[in-house]
């Protein structure tokens, strides 16, 4: 199948995608009991006050007009106007947006760097101890809570050593650097403000391994299980039987085979991270997307609630799109098809 018509299909696919889940957020969020308006304007105020901050947000009309209104505006990219905080959703978004993607990149970086050596080394040496150490670190990250986690390196290595910080991006008395990606550690470098980009890696050191720690050991785990499927196919055998060294053989043969299947856990780990960093967010108190939209959900703000789920759903959408191009170019025969 050619780019093209992959990329199309895509597109396509994100349409169906984007109707689906805001026909179901917007049914959810009017489902929810509570009253925006109220909250709005306080608990206090007159029922002409909230009456007139109904008509103002358009509450008061009916559900389906409510949702046309929507879905026409979402048209021409307008998310709508959040709730709490009186900006547009899509300016929300550009702010907190790129603390969430510096923290789901820097742990996806290290999940990668770590998990897929950790994979290859576990399967290359079956049963031996190197094997039995790498199997224990993956069912570990799998059955761990990441509440649980996050809790004890806090406790550990802010609380009892003191050795990192254990909230926000920055201390007090650090003055932020000009913004101009939103990236902490990439303005400040930019910026030329060395103290701010080592006071913000400290920062992002201990939310960025919980959140890696899941996603590491399912890399570990689809590493392992892939190579050994490779390494038991009949030309590796061949070219190891000719000769070839056995290193050669794993990193330039045997290697690329096995990440096929790997490429579609890292991309769905993408954005899992993204839509998923929530809690990780709340206990570290990262000012991100997550901590935007917990607050928003107490707020009972449905439009930046709506935003952020259409944004995480088109994100999904175009990661799946990386993953597929990516198999294309990791396997000619995929290419071929069609």
């Amino acid at each position: 199948m050619a780019f093209g018509q992959l990329i199309a299909r895509r597109m396509l696919l994100l349409l169906l995608v984007l109707f689906g889940v805001t026909v179901i957020t917007f049914s959810v969020s009017h489902l929810v009991p509570g009253d925006p308006a109220r909250m709005l304007v306080g608990q206090r105020a007159s029922q002409e006050m909230v009456e007139q901050m109904r008509r103002q947000l358009g509450l008061d009309r009916p559900v389906w007009e409510q949702y046309l209104r929507y879905m026409r505006d979402l048209v021409r990219g307008n998310l709508g106007i959040s709730i709490r905080t009186q900006r547009p959703v899509s300016e929300d978004l550009v702010i907190f947006f790129p603390a969430t993607l510096e923290l789901a990149l820097t742990a996806m970086f290290l999940a990668v760097v770590v998990g897929i050596p950790l994979g290859i080394v576990s399967a290359t040496r079956k049963d031996s101890l190197a094997d039995h150490v790498s199997r224990l670190v993956s069912v570990a990250g799998v059955s761990t809570p990441l509440f649980w986690l996050g809790l004890v390196v806090l406790l550990v290595f802010y609380g009892r050593l003191g050795w990192l910080p254990g909230s926000g991006r920055l201390d007090p008395f650090i003055p932020a650097p000009p913004r101009v990606t939103g990236f902490l550690l990439l303005d400040s470098l930019l910026a030329g403000r060395p103290d701010a980009f080592w006071n913000a890696l400290r920062h992002l050191i201990l939310p960025a391994l919980c959140l890696s720690y899941v996603h590491l050991a399912v890399v570990t785990r689809q590493v392992r299980a892939s190579m050994l499927e490779v390494l038991s196919q009949d030309y590796i055998r061949t070219a190891l039987a000719n000769g070839i060294p056995g290193r050669s053989v794993i990193y330039r043969h045997a290697l690329k085979n096995a990440l096929i299947p790997t490429v579609t856990v890292v991309g769905l780990a993408i954005g899992d991270l993204l839509g998923g960093a929530i809690l990780t967010e709340t206990i570290f108190a990262w000012p991100g997307m997550g901590s935007y939209v917990v607050d928003s959900i107490n707020f009972l703000d449905f439009p930046a609630i709506m935003g952020f789920t259409v944004f995480i759903a088109v994100g999904y959408v175009l990661i799946n799109l990386v993953v597929d191009l990516a198999y294309m170019w990791l396997d000619p025969r995929i290419r071929a098809v069609g």
